[in-house]
C-alpha cells in the first residue's frame, strides 16, 4: 500500500511540473520585431503610418525613438553583434539579425515581419554626373547629355531610370545655394549674414517649387544648435548629429534633380 501511495504522489508531482512546464511555455515572448526612428526623418514619416497598419493587424513590431539613450544603445549593440549598419528608418529582428535598411513599402515590411529575407535594392555603380545649371552654356549640356547616357549604361540594372528629356524638363536652379554655418559652434551673425545671400538665391530661383525661407531654416539649426549646446559635457547624440547632417542634405537636394547629382 505503502508504495501505491509514493507512486501516486510521485504521479501528481509530475503532473504538476508539466503544467508549470506548460504554462512557461506560454508566456508570452518580448518582440525582437524593432522598427527605429528619428523625429524630422523624411522616410521614417512615411514609414510610421506603414508600420501602425501592421500593428492594427496583429503583427508585434516595437517602435523605438532613436532621441532615447537606452534605444540608441540598443542599435549599437545590435550593429555591433550583426555588423550591420543603418541610420533611420532601419526594421531589424534582434532575434535574428535580418533587416531592412531604408524606407521600403508596406509589402516588403510585411515579408521582412513574417521572417524573409530581404534583399537590399539595386545600387547605383556610382554617382550620377551632376545636372547643369538652368542657364549653362550649349557645350556644358552636350557634355553633361554624354555623361548621363553612359552612366545610364553601366547602371541598366537599376529600376525606372529616367530619359534626358524627362530629366530636363523637371525645374533646375539657375545657381547653387550658398550653405549655411553648421554645428553647434554656429554664431547667429554668421547664421543671419547667410540668411540675406540665402533669400537672395530664392528669389533668383522663384520658379522652384517649395523652397523654403531663410527664417524657417535658420530658426531649425538654431534649435538644433541650441540642444545640442545643452547636452551633458557639451557632447553631440548621433541623433542631433543625424539632424544636422539631414538639413545639408535638404540642401543638397536644391541642386539636384530627382537625386541625379
Amino acid at each position: 500500500m505503502a508504495k501505491t501511495k509514493d507512486k501516486e504522489v510521485l504521479e501528481e508531482v509530475k503532473e504538476e511540473t508539466k503544467e508549470t512546464t506548460d504554462q512557461k511555455d506560454n508566456t508570452p515572448k518580448e518582440s525582437t520585431l524593432y522598427y527605429f526612428y528619428s523625429v524630422g526623418c523624411g522616410y521614417c514619416k512615411k514609414a510610421d503610418p506603414i508600420i501602425d497598419e501592421l500593428i492594427a493587424e496583429g503583427h508585434d513590431i516595437l517602435k523605438l525613438d532613436l532621441a532615447e539613450p537606452d534605444n540608441q544603445g540598443l542599435k549599437k549593440e545590435l550593429s555591433d553583434k550583426y555588423g550591420k549598419q543603418c541610420g533611420t528608418p532601419w526594421f531589424i529582428d534582434g532575434e535574428t539579425g535580418n533587416q531592412v535598411c531604408g524606407f521600403r513599402e508596406k509589402d516588403i515590411i510585411e515579408k521582412w515581419v513574417n521572417g524573409e529575407d530581404i534583399p537590399a535594392p539595386p545600387r547605383p555603380k556610382s554617382p550620377p554626373p551632376r545636372v547643369p545649371f538652368l542657364n549653362a552654356s550649349e557645350e556644358e549640356l552636350n557634355k553633361w547629355k554624354e555623361d548621363y547616357q553612359n552612366w545610364t549604361k553601366e547602371n541598366e540594372h537599376l529600376p525606372k531610370i529616367q530619359t534626358v528629356e524627362e530629366i530636363l524638363a523637371r525645374p533646375r536652379p539657375k545657381s547653387e545655394p550658398p550653405r549655411p554655418p553648421m554645428g553647434p559652434n554656429s554664431k547667429d551673425e554668421d547664421l543671419d549674414e547667410w540668411g540675406k545671400k540665402y533669400d537672395k538665391w530664392v528669389k533668383e530661383n522663384d520658379h522652384l517649387p517649395n523652397l523654403q525661407p531663410a527664417s524657417t531654416i535658420i530658426d531649425r539649426i538654431k534649435s538644433q544648435r541650441n540642444s545640442a549646446q545643452n547636452n551633458v559635457g557639451g557632447n553631440i547624440s548621433p541623433d542631433l548629429e543625424a539632424r544636422f547632417q539631414r538639413i545639408e542634405q535638404k540642401l543638397d537636394k536644391l541642386v539636384r534633380h530627382l537625386g541625379v547629382r
